[in-house]
Parts: C-alpha cells; sequence; structure tokens
C-alpha cells in the first residue's frame, strides 16, 4: 500500500470562511483532535497575519506532538522570519511559501513576467530553507497555469529545496481530467520530482474538489491539502472525510492513510460546532441523511443485508448504526422494525397490516413521525412505560434577568422538584433536571425543526446524550419549545436509567 499524506488546513484555510474564527484554546482543541484523527500535517495558520494567528501557531506547536505543524507564507522575507519565529517549539515543523504563477496573478496581481517569478520562487524556498528543513512550495493558481511553464517552476524550487510542491487548484477551475493531465505532466517533465512530494489543494466553486484530488492522487500525487467537513473559502475545499473514505472503500488503488476514520464523525460534529458551520443534511460521509433511508425499497433491502443500499458501514465513521426515517414511501419492514426497536412485537400480519394502513394515512399528513406516534398506532403509550416522567415545568425568562426554571419530576411513583438558573431557558429547564437525575451526562446534538403551520403546529426537538460512553437520542414535541427541550432530554435519560 502507498502513503499518502494528509495534510489538514481546517485552522488556516478553513478558518478564513467569514464568521468561523476561533480563539486560541479553541485551536488548540481542534489540533488535539487532528492528531487524534491521524493527520500527517496540520496547517496552523498564516503567522504574520494577526498576532492571533501567530500566537496560535505557538501554542499549537507546544500542544501537538507527532503530526508536522505547518506555517502558510507569502514568497516574502518577512513573512518566512515571523514563521519561523512561531514554528520554534514545533517538534517537525513546515513553512509553507510561495507565490502564484497563472497569467491572472503574475500580469495582474503583481505586474511582472513569467522569469521574475519563477526567481522569486526559488529565492522564497532557499530563504525557508535557512529556518527549516522540511519546505513546501505553492504554485498559486496552478490549475490555470500553462503546463510548461509550471513544470519549469516545479523544477527548479524542488533544485532549491523544496521537500513538498502544491499544485493548487485555487479557483476550482479544473475538469478532473484536465487536473490528472496536470500532475501526469509534472511526473513526465520534471527533472528530480522524484526528491519532493506533490501535493494537491482544490477548491470546490464547481463542486470538484474531491473529484480533483482523486486525479491527482491516481497520478502521483501523495498529499492532498483537505479540510474537515470541506469548509474553506467560497465554496469550500476537498473534505478529509470524503477521501479517507474513498480510499478506505477503494481498497484496489493501493493507496492508505493514517486516519482513523472510527473518529470521522466526532471529529465533524465539533468543528460544526466551534465553527458555528452547520453540515448540510446531505453532505457525503458525514451529513445528517448520509446513513438515513426512507424508500421502502431501500429499507427492505438494508434490514435484510446493510451492503443492499450501503457501500460504507455506518461504525466506520463513528456512528452507531443507519437511520430508518418513516415516510409515506416507508414500508411494512421499516415499521415493523422501528416497533420492535420501541419494544413493541407485533407478530400477526394481520394487526401489523392495520398499523400500517393508519401509519400511510399519518404520514400522509405530517413531514415527520416520532415514536410517540408510532406507539399510539401500535394502541401503546409510550409515556406509560417511560420511568420518569415530568409533571410539571414553570420557566421565567427576559431581557436583563437571568432564566429560572422550577421543575417536578415522577420517578417510578416518587415526586422530585428543584430549581435551577441558566443561561436562557432551555439551559436552566435541563439545569433543574439535573439538579434530580445526578448522573454525568454531555449533550453532543440539540435540534429543533422548523414549526409547521395548521394542525401538526408543534415545536420538535432532537437530542443526543451521551452516557458512559454511549449515546442515547431523544425526541419530543410541544407547543412549548423549552418543554419540548427539557421532555427530549427526560426521554433520552430513560433509555439508559432502567
Amino acid at each position: 500500500m502507498d502513503k499518502l499524506f494528509i495534510f489538514d488546513t481546517t485552522l488556516r484555510d478553513g478558518e478564513q470562511v467569514p464568521g468561523c474564527q476561533l480563539n486560541t484554546v479553541e485551536k488548540i482543541q481542534v489540533a488535539k483532535a487532528l492528531e487524534g484523527l491521524g493527520v500527517d500535517v496540520i496547517e496552523a495558520g498564516f503567522p504574520i497575519s494577526s498576532p492571533g494567528d501567530f500566537n496560535s501557531v505557538v501554542e499549537i506547536s507546544k500542544a501537538v506532538t507527532w503530526p508536522t505543524i505547518c506555517a502558510l507564507t507569502r514568497g516574502v522575507e518577512k513573512d518566512i522570519e515571523v514563521a519561523a519565529e512561531a514554528l520554534k517549539y514545533a517538534k517537525n515543523k513546515r513553512i509553507h511559501t510561495g507565490i502564484g504563477t497563472s497569467d491572472y496573478h503574475i500580469r495582474y496581481k503583481f505586474n511582472s513576467n513569467q522569469e521574475e517569478i519563477l526567481q522569486r520562487a526559488v529565492a522564497a524556498v532557499k530563504y525557508a530553507k535557512r529556518y527549516v528543513e522540511d519546505v513546501e512550495f505553492y504554485a498559486e493558481d496552478a490549475g490555470r497555469t500553462d503546463n510548461e511553464y509550471l513544470a519549469r517552476v516545479v523544477e527548479a524550487v524542488i533544485k532549491a529545496g523544496a521537500t513538498v510542491v502544491n499544485i493548487p487548484d485555487t479557483t476550482g477551475y479544473c475538469l478532473p481530467v484536465d487536473y490528472a493531465a496536470k500532475i501526469k505532466y509534472l511526473f513526465e517533465h520534471v527533472n528530480g520530482i522524484q526528491n519532493a512530494i506533490i501535493s494537491t489543494h482544490c477548491h470546490n466553486d464547481l463542486g470538484m474538489a474531491t473529484a480533483n484530488t482523486l486525479a491527482g492522487v491516481m497520478n502521483g500525487a501523495r498529499q492532498v491539502e483537505v479540510t474537515i467537513n470541506g469548509i474553506g473559502e467560497r465554496a469550500g475545499n476537498t473534505s478529509l472525510e470524503e477521501i479517507a473514505m474513498i480510499l478506505k472503500s477503494h481498497k484496489e488503488l493501493l493507496i492508505d492513510t493514517n486516519i482513523n476514520t472510527q473518529k470521522i464523525t466526532p471529529m465533524s460534529r465539533m468543528i460544526s460546532s466551534l465553527m458555528n458551520m452547520p453540515v448540510q443534511p446531505n453532505k457525503a460521509i458525514v451529513g445528517r441523511n448520509a446513513f438515513a433511508h426512507s424508500s421502502g425499497i431501500h429499507q427492505d433491502g438494508v434490514l435484510k443485508n446493510r451492503e443492499s443500499y450501503e457501500i460504507i458501514d455506518p461504525k466506520d465513521v463513528g456512528l452507531d448504526e443507519n437511520s430508518i426515517v418513516l415516510t409515506a414511501r416507508s414500508g411494512r419492514a421499516a415499521l415493523k422494525h422501528r416497533l420492535s426497536v420501541l419494544g413493541v412485537d407485533v407478530k400477526d400480519n394481520e394487526r401489523l397490516d392495520e398499523i400500517y394502513q393508519e401509519f400511510l394515512k399519518l404520514a400522509d399528513r405530517k413531514k415527520d413521525i416520532n415514536d410517540n406516534d408510532i406507539l399510539m398506532l401500535a394502541g401503546k403509550e409510550r409515556l406509560e412505560k417511560q420511568r420518569i416522567k415530568l409533571e410539571y415545568l414553570q420557566v421565567t425568562s427576559g431581557v436583563g434577568i437571568r432564566s429560572v426554571a422550577s421543575i417536578g419530576l415522577n420517578i417510578a411513583g416518587e415526586h422530585f422538584e428543584a430549581a435551577a438558573t441558566g443561561n436562557g431557558p432551555v439551559d436552566a429547564g435541563i439545569n433543574a433536571l439535573k439538579q434530580i437525575i445526578k448522573r454525568k451526562m454531555t449533550l453532543h446534538d440539540f435540534l429543533i425543526q422548523a414549526i409547521t403551520k395548521g394542525s401538526d403546529d408543534v415545536g420538535k426537538v432532537h437530542m443526543q446524550v451521551e452516557y458512559e460512553g454511549n449515546m442515547y437520542y431523544g425526541f419530543s414535541g410541544n407547543t412549548d419549545i423549552v418543554a419540548a427541550s427539557v421532555e427530549a432530554y427526560i426521554d433520552a435519560i430513560n433509555k439508559f436509567i432502567q
């Protein structure tokens, strides 16, 4: 198996997205998680751009052990000096320097010519080489650079000492066939190319970042520059999770990475939360619907054999299981499976058919069918089976005052009361709940679905709670969103407290 180096630029290119800036503490948290994920290189920032970026590179260098820490610069001596200073504590350090090589950059950005740009590229690499052994050169806008000239630049910087050469499709313009041809051309026309690693850095402006990256890898590139969830400038970068799982799924490519794929989903959720960047539901690998099945034919196939409609085991990316979503398109097999999960065993086919007909009528009226709906259809009220029940909830909140919640619970017939404050009414209600349920629980996912119009006028809450290393899901619907949130938390607790 060939080794593919994973260069993660979530903390540099990913953090350039408006509204996604992280503080130093958060960046260290992400960097340590990336180390646990198994990335080879962490691009920690652009030190000369701001004191905050400089400090983050310094602190990440101290916090991370084995991955290479990389700092970005322009092909400017002062940039390189500042980057070297920021990297002084890194165990393994790399300076990433470069310059634009396309006619667009040479003529309009630098008001220069090809020969001068080539000289500046070589000078930048040689200057960086004074400070670190590992120097990566980027030929910005290589995607739109003439291949013959690009080959001249690549050959010159490798001769000057570059250990990695980055071939970015900066604008996301390339077609996969063109990007593949570009990488192949370099391997065929650059003397000494075996002395450096060729890297890809593809943007997703036309939705081809992953395809272009894979095309580069299949033609000899052995480093890929990626981000978690594909975040980055404009339409984003190549997604780390997509490349990792493509190679894991296509073992015939004989290319492997260090990525611990079971940490992909937790990593994705961390980045989404810290950067306030929701992941689109249909996003490959990490989207909420990536392993969800609503079609009756698909559901039946998955229940009989997962591989009928899934090429990836959800557990391989850190999910406990796939999701069978009940809609008007679902079949009897999916309904029976959901009832079984909820503890209702319907052995009589005639009775199952009766429930299914009622289910179809309800599914035509409601967008989302929840567990309470299913149990009611089966003639069993879920609340009757719950050990913990909410008796009352009273919350006081408003502008300029701290939210306060009082709660009453019925636990196996015994009454308990508590009160607590919080950062908002939902937080206060959950804090009051925790005053009674004294368990170490962590809220991982909190989703409030859009309130619909008409008879289905309720706020729907989905929560994911971790307890003793296991994930438990809670659901509730209520016209009062605070009550729905507390009820959803109680629903999750009922699943691990017997």
